[in-house]
């Protein structure tokens, strides 16, 4: 009996390995079969979905939804590096156009750039960045054209959209790739040059994310143009809007639906999605009105046209570029997309960061800096942590662009994943800021970057769209193995050569499901001791998040299959789902950039507590999204429990990074180093007086040297030593006890004076006007000296007071002139202590306030000769070397009628009489 059964279960696995290894058997009994109920349940697929399916490349994408990513080939890619002619126009132009940019200026007053600004874009080349050389152009990298993007986009968002449209996807980009030589020659040099500005009309109305199903129609005709009867052309009726240039373009790129009634170009009426470029004095085209999207300034409208005639020749191609215009788009989203919204967003993270630590440490609350509280400190950490890993994704992907790759995929992880880590970035910035961050104003750095945050989340494909369809569903397709080569089995009219792709396909995708089941639960409990998973020569401390990065990339494989395998083409409806697998591919992409980008920059050890948060921070993330997914997945309760259990055998391992790492981010931000300067590099840093974000940098350096001597201040008043309660008089009081010294003393002024303008809002007159000065807005006058702001008032009043005196007092010398009057007042307030050298140096360097001085006084300014210099300077001399002995030793005479101060050495409290 025993024998019997082990005879037909030999046989039974003779006749399954003839089927599965005799591939013509196998086609006739397994593969064949499938396909025919594959092409019951798959819909026919449109030429404009094939399209987008066929568009842009592979790269690490695939090898992450591979399940097996070879480290090794990732950190052999080349880091992306600038030439040294990018370098120099990144310096120079660039530089000087954000030198030009006033953001209050242009959003408030102009609504636009400033004539100069747009001529100065035009004539550097700004129009120009990804044409090449031979047609006048820049011919820079897509790197270059992320840092010059990134760079302006940290000073004008108006700025920065203006760059950036006519390098992204519009006319120059279409024209490159799909231009007749026709075209190129007569269009490119003339957009290089900034004599055409162009734009590009796709979003209807009726047709916003579903850009496919655009209504604008035109019908192939004959027409009269430029004099001629009988041209061949068309008649396009369209509405656009959302049109970023449209207002002041001169050459409009349409996208529009081409029909062929009249059978003028062949057999076919349908001829699908035609581009072409028009320009914008054509008869009948509508353009010039203006939308205002969050208040932005950047030129962006509406245009419409009824019945336009258009010749042939104007379709992008010619008409070989007939029905042409989905591809054309996708192919330009795939490298368009990877490049302009990441930097922008970049950009934002990147001044959010900078300005966010700065603030931290200068804003003082409850005696502390508020960064110095756990509560700002959580939101420190996670501006700094983003901001990491958002740079190392941008840095990668604009590499890959440069390396020939047209990623779709990776674009959308990108362009989703940068706007929203920007935003969260920019909203905990505001929220450190708190009432700085939200009164808009010249002063305010933050709040107009905020406000058009959701034009970034809005563009270039709707974020909630990009995440729960785009992402996974364009990634199942295209970076699968094998998924693509199904598809495209099942609608092959060729069946001899269907069956062929089919069965090798469904052999290979066998194959690759059961090695990535086998290694998930292998990973799950072994995963720590395979040591085949990490890169050869990789810094030891972050070695293991290479493996944990390839447990989860196998895991991703083996749920994405067992998804697809279950839900079909419901996965589809299913977007929460797709969406969380989504976030799985794309954490993978962003940890990958964020270990290459350490690898790249030398592994500099003071940026390890950035890779560490932002690498844990995504892992820990990648794990509730496998729990998330799994927990709502449709289907047998007990199937599901055991995907968990054979993806987490031994629990959940990962946990979010812990707050002693976040303390080292924070730390890192509050105070001036090369790791805050790396982290933030690239963006705009204004060096101008009375710039906003100078002042800040200013306020930062000061609060670090001056933070020993306020503690100084604060220990001394906490004894009792120093007992008046306003911080003007506690420095006074401290410098005569000699808690401080003179040159102390100066800079505890300071650092009171760059806090108070860093910490000052706008405000303005009832119609928003702000040309009259305000005691607390951006129109009062800037100071070069902030002693002399602080003791100006102080002194004039002395120098009067010494004037009256003096005009009283009929001794031998008679009446002195205004400026002997100045020094006798200045002696006055050194002796007094009210006055230091070094004020006083900057004080009486003022030519301002001495001409104010000389105006005010009724006596003649009369200039005494060099004896009469010399004598004053030795006399100054020896009044400033008395300021180092002890007050009680420092009682000078009063002049008569001014007002004599002096400390009383045991209580330190100030004691003021009139002098007799």
């Amino acid at each position: 009996m025993l024998e019997s059964l082990f005879f037909v279960f030999i046989s039974l696995l003779a006749v399954v390995a003839l089927i599965l290894f005799i591939p013509w058997l196998r086609r006739l009994v397994i593969s064949n079969q499938l396909l025919k109920i594959f092409r019951k349940m798959l819909p026919p697929i449109s030429q404009t979905e094939q399209e987008a399916l066929d568009a842009g490349t592979v790269w690490w994408d695939g090898d992450l939804f591979s399940g097996r990513p070879d480290w090794n080939k990732l950190l052999a890619y080349p880091k992306p590096q600038l030439s040294d002619e990018e370098r120099a126009f990144l310096d120079g132009p660039v530089e000087q156009l954000c030198d030009m940019l006033d953001e209050w200026q242009i959003t408030h007053d102009l609504k636009d750039l400033p004539p100069d600004v747009w001529q100065f874009i035009k004539d550097s080349g700004f129009f120009g960045l990804i044409i090449p050389k031979q047609y006048g152009g820049r011919g820079f990298s897509a790197l270059a054209h992320s840092e010059i993007v990134m760079k302006i986009g940290s000073r004008s968002g108006t700025a920065a959209v203006t760059v950036m449209v006519p390098n992204s996807l519009g006319p120059a980009e279409l024209l490159l790739h799909y231009g007749t030589e026709e075209q190129k020659n007569y269009y490119l040099p003339r957009l290089a040059q900034g004599l055409e500005v162009p734009c590009f009309g796709l979003t209807s109305p009726d047709a916003g994310s579903d850009a496919g199903s655009i209504p604008d129609y035109a019908i192939v005709c004959k027409g009269e143009f430029d004099g001629k009867q009988d041209v061949l052309g068309m008649r396009v009726t369209w509405e656009k809007r959302y049109i970023t240039l449209g207002p002041v373009a001169t050459i409009l790129g349409l996208a529009f639906k081409l029909y062929d009634p009249d059978h003028l170009l062949g057999d076919r009426e349908d001829l699908g999605i035609t581009l072409a470029l028009i320009p914008t004095d054509t008869p009948g085209l509508n353009i010039g009105r203006r939308h205002l999207p969050l208040n932005a300034a950047f030129q962006n409208g509406p245009n419409w046209g009824k019945e336009v005639f258009i010749p042939m020749e104007w379709i992008i191609g010619g008409q070989s570029g007939v029905g042409q215009g989905w591809r054309m788009l996708m192919n330009c989203l795939a490298a368009g997309r990877s490049i302009s919204l990441p930097a922008t967003s970049t950009g934002g993270a990147k001044l959010a960061a900078r300005t966010s630590g700065a603030y931290g440490r200068v804003r003082v609350q409850f005696n502390l800096p508020i960064g110095y509280f756990e509560g700002i400190e959580e939101a420190l950490v996670r501006i700094g942590g983003n901001t990491y890993m958002m740079d190392a994704a941008r840095i990668m992907t604009a590499g890959a662009v440069d390396l020939g790759e047209k990623p779709s995929v990776i674009s959308a992880i990108v362009k989703y994943h940068l706007t929203e880590r920007a935003r969260q970035a920019i909203n905990d910035a505001m929220d450190i800021h708190g009432g700085k961050g939200i009164c808009i104003g010249p002063r305010n750095y933050l709040g107009r970057t905020y406000q058009h945050m959701p034009v970034s989340i809005t563009v270039e494909g709707a974020n909630i769209l990009t995440r729960s369809m785009i992402i996974f569903g364009q990634g199942a397709i295209r970076c699968h193995p094998y998924t693509l080569q199904e598809i495209n089995a099942v609608h092959d009219t060729d069946k001899k050569r269907a069956s062929i792709t089919f069965d090798s396909a469904l052999v290979g995708h066998v194959l690759f499901s059961m090695r990535n089941t086998v290694n998930c639960l292998g990973y799950g409990l072994f995963g720590k001791y395979i040591k085949s998973s990490i890169p050869d020569n990789c810094d030891p401390e972050i070695a293991p998040y290479y493996q944990q990065l390839s447990r989860f990339a196998v895991n991703f494989a083996f749920l994405a299959d067992i998804a697809m395998v279950n839900l079909g083409g419901a996965l589809k409806r299913k977007e929460r789902l797709s969406a969380r697998l989504g976030d799985i591919l794309s954490l993978l992409y962003l940890c990958s950039a964020a270990l290459k980008r350490f690898e790249d920059d030398g592994r500099p050890r003071a940026d390890l507590p950035l890779v560490h948060w932002s690498v844990q921070d995504a892992i820990y993330r990648i794990q509730q999204s496998f729990d998330e997914f799994l927990s709502n997945f449709p289907g047998n309760r007990v199937f599901v429990w055991l995907l968990k259990k054979w993806i987490f055998p031994l629990g959940k391992p990962y946990s979010p990074p812990t707050d002693k790492l976040g303390h080292e981010i924070s730390q890192m931000l509050l105070e001036p180093s090369e790791a805050r300067d790396r982290l933030t590099s690239g963006i705009y840093l204004p060096k101008a007086s009375g710039e906003p974000l100078a002042e800040l940098e200013q306020a930062l350096e000061c609060a670090i040297k001056s933070a020993p001597l306020e503690a100084k201040v604060r220990n001394a008043v906490k004894s009792g030593k120093i007992t008046a309660q306003q911080g003007e008089k506690q420095i006074t009081q401290a410098y005569h006890l000699n808690v401080i010294t003179v040159s102390e003393a100066d800079l505890l002024h300071k650092m009171r004076d760059l806090r108070s303008r860093v910490i000052k809002v706008d405000d303005f007159s009832q119609d928003f006007s702000y040309e009259a000065p305000s005691s607390s807005g951006h129109t009062e006058p800037i100071p070069t000296s902030s002693t002399t702001a602080t003791l100006a008032p102080v002194v004039a009043a002395a120098v009067a007071a010494t004037g009256e005196a003096e005009q009283s007092d009929e001794s031998e010398e008679g009446v002195r002139d205004s400026q002997t009057y100045t020094n006798i007042a200045q002696s006055t307030l050194l002796e007094s202590g009210q006055l230091s050298e070094i004020a006083a140096s900057d004080l009486f360097a003022d030519e301002n306030f001495m001409s104010e001085q000389n105006k005010d006084s009724d006596q003649p300014a009369v200039m005494g000769t060099e004896t009469d210099k010399d004598s004053k300077s030795d006399d100054q001399h020896d009044l400033l070397a008395a300021e180092e002995l002890p007050v009680s030793e420092v009682e000078p005479e009063p002049v008569s009628g001014s007002v004599k101060r002096s400390v009383d050495n045991e209580s330190g409290e100030e004691k003021t009489h009139q002098a007799k």
